[in-house]
C-alpha cells in the first residue's frame, strides 16, 4: 500500500469514528506537550534557585519568545489546515507543495527574527520595562537564545506539517527527546562546580539559554533525518523542484497570518502587562511568570484537543463531510470544557502547594496564588475560546481569531488594567480582574462566530458511526 492509499485509509477511519479519531490525534500531542510542560516547570524551578531577579529577567523575554512562537504557530496552523484540506481532497501534490512553502517561510523568519533579536533585543527589553540588573540578565538570556532561534522555528514548522497529515507520534517522540536532554543540561550549565557535583559550568541564566539551544539543535537534526533522509512522512519534499504558488501561499496565509498577528497582539499585551506589573515590584513580574507556567498545565489537554480539531476539521471540511464535522466540533469543545472545569477546581484548592515548588519568596507566592485562584473561574471559558479558534482555522477562517484577540487584549484587558492601576490607583488584583473581564467578552464573541459558521455549512445525509 503506497502513501496515498495509507492516507486515504486514515481519512476513512477518522470519518467512521470521529470521537476516537480526536483522541488518537490529541493524546500523542498531549504527551509531547506534557513533556515540554515538564521541562518548562523544571526549568523555572532551576532558575528560581537563582532568585527573583532571574525569574523577572526571564519574564521580560517572554513577550519576545511569545512573538516568535506566535509567528511559528500561527503560520504553522495555516500550513496544518492547508495540508489537511488537500489530503481531504485527495490532492497529494498540493499537500507536498504546502509543506515546501512552509520550509521557505521557516528560512525567511529564521534569518529575520534572529537578526532583529541580536541587533535590537536589548532596546526592546528596555522598552518593556527591564532596567538595571534585570535588564542585564534578560539580555544575557536573549542573546544566547537568538543563536538557537532558527532551530526552534524550523522544528515548529516540521511539527505543523506532520500535524496536517495526522501524524502526531513522531513530533511527540522528538519533543520528548529534546525536553529530556534540556532537563539534563539545565543544571549542568546553570550552576557552578561546587553546587553540581563538580561538573557544572556556572553560567547562570545564560546556562539555561545554552541548554535550550543545544537541545533544540538536536531536535532539528532528528527532524531533518526523519523527513528528508528516511522520508518518514506521507509528505514528500522536493525542494530542488520547488515552485512558488500564489494559491497555496494565499491558502496558508489567509489562516496563518491572522493567527500569527493575533499572537503578536498577545505578545505586545504581555509586554504591556509586564510594564504595568513592574510598577508594583520585580517580584510581581516574577509571580506573573511563575503563574504562567502553571497555566501550561491547565491548558495542556486543551491545546492538544484544539490541535487535533484543526486537523480533523480541515480533513472533513475538504472532504465535504459536514455532519461528521459538526459532531466532531461539539464533542471536542465539550470535552475541552469538562476537562478544564475539573482541573480548575483542583488548582483553586492546591494553588499554594503548586507555587511552593518554584519559589519560597512570600510575595511571589502570594501574588501567584491569587492570580491562579481568580483565573480558576474563567479557565473553562478560555478552553472554549481556544478550541473555537482552531475549529474556524481548520475551516479556512483565520480572521475570527485575530479580531477576538484584538478585542480581548487591546480593546478590553490592557485599557482596563491601565485605568485600574494608573488612574484609580488599584492594587495588583485589579490587573487580574481586567484580564478576566476580557476573557468573558472574548468567550461571547467566539461562541457567536462559531455558531454562525456551523449554521452556514450545507446539510448532508451522512452521520458518524
Amino acid at each position: 500500500m503506497d502513501s496515498v492509499e495509507k492516507e486515504g485509509s486514515r481519512l476513512n477511519k477518522f470519518l467512521n469514528n470521529p470521537s476516537k479519531a480526536l483522541w488518537t490525534l490529541a493524546i500523542p500531542i498531549m504527551a509531547g506537550m506534557g513533556i515540554q510542560t515538564l521541562y518548562n516547570i523544571v526549568d523555572m524551578i532551576f532558575i528560581g534557585r537563582l532568585g527573583g531577579e532571574a525569574i523577572a529577567g526571564i519574564a521580560f523575554n517572554m513577550p519576545l519568545f511569545f512573538l516568535v512562537l506566535g509567528l511559528t504557530m500561527g503560520l504553522g496552523t495555516g500550513v496544518t489546515a492547508s495540508i489537511a484540506r488537500f489530503i481531504g481532497k485527495d490532492n497529494k501534490a498540493g499537500a507536498d507543495n504546502s509543506a515546501e512553502h512552509a520550509m521557505a517561510m521557516a528560512l525567511f523568519f529564521s534569518v529575520l527574527l534572529s537578526s532583529l533579536g541580536l541587533v535590537f533585543g536589548k532596546h526592546i527589553l528596555s522598552f518593556f520595562g527591564a532596567q538595571g540588573e534585570i535588564l542585564l540578565l534578560s539580555w544575557d538570556y536573549l542573546r544566547v537564545m537568538c543563536i538557537g532561534m532558527p532551530f526552534m522555528i524550523f522544528s515548529g514548522f516540521f511539527r505543523s506539517i506532520l500535524a496536517g497529515e495526522g501524524d502526531m507520534k513522531l513530533p511527540m517522540m522528538v519533543a520528548g527527546l529534546g525536553t529530556i536532554l534540556n532537563i539534563i543540561l539545565d543544571p549542568i550549565f546553570i550552576f557552578n562546580l561546587d553546587n553540581y557535583g563538580g561538573i557544572g559550568f556556572g553560567m547562570g541564566i545564560k546556562g539555561a539559554a545554552a541548554a535550550t539551544v543545544i537541545s533544540q539543535c538536536v531536535v532539528f537534526c532528528v527532524f531533518i533525518y526523519m523527513l528528508f533522509i528516511k522520508e518518514h512522512a506521507y509528505i514528500t519534499f522536493r525542494l530542488r523542484d520547488f515552485s512558488p504558488s500564489r494559491f497555496i501561499l494565499r491558502d496558508i496565509v489567509k489562516v496563518g497570518f491572522p493567527a500569527s498577528l493575533s499572537m503578536v497582539v498577545m505578545a505586545v499585551g504581555q509586554g504591556v502587562f509586564n510594564k504595568i506589573l513592574i510598577h508594583f515590584s520585580a517580584d510581581t513580574v516574577a509571580a506573573y511568570q511563575v503563574a504562567g507556567r502553571i497555566d501550561m498545565l491547565v491548558f495542556l489537554p486543551i491545546f492538544s484537543i484544539a490541535a487535533a480539531l484543526t486537523t480533523l476539521v480541515g480533513m472533513f471540511f475538504g472532504a465535504k463531510e459536514y455532519d461528521v464535522l459538526r459532531y466532531t466540533v461539539r464533542y471536542g469543545i465539550s470535552s475541552a470544557f469538562g476537562i478544564t472545569f475539573g482541573s480548575s477546581v483542583l488548582l483553586y484548592f492546591f494553588a499554594p502547594n503548586v507555587i511552593g515548588f518554584f519559589t519560597n519568596e512570600g510575595v511571589i507566592i502570594s501574588v501567584a496564588v491569587t492570580f491562579l485562584r481568580l483565573f480558576a473561574f474563567v479557565y473553562p471559558l478560555i478552553a472554549v475560546g481556544i478550541s473555537t479558534g482552531r475549529v474556524l482555522q481548520g475551516m479556512g477562517k483565520g480572521l475570527p481569531v485575530l479580531v477576538i484577540t484584538i478585542v480581548r487584549v487591546l480593546g478590553v484587558s490592557v485599557p482596563l488594567a491601565l485605568l485600574f492601576v494608573f488612574q484609580m490607583d488599584k492594587p495588583v488584583e485589579w490587573v487580574w480582574y481586567a484580564m478576566m473581564i476580557s476573557t468573558g467578552v472574548a468567550f461571547i464573541i467566539a461562541c457567536y462566530w462559531l455558531l454562525t459558521a456551523m449554521k452556514s455549512l450545507p446539510k448532508v445525509e451522512r452521520k458518524p458511526l
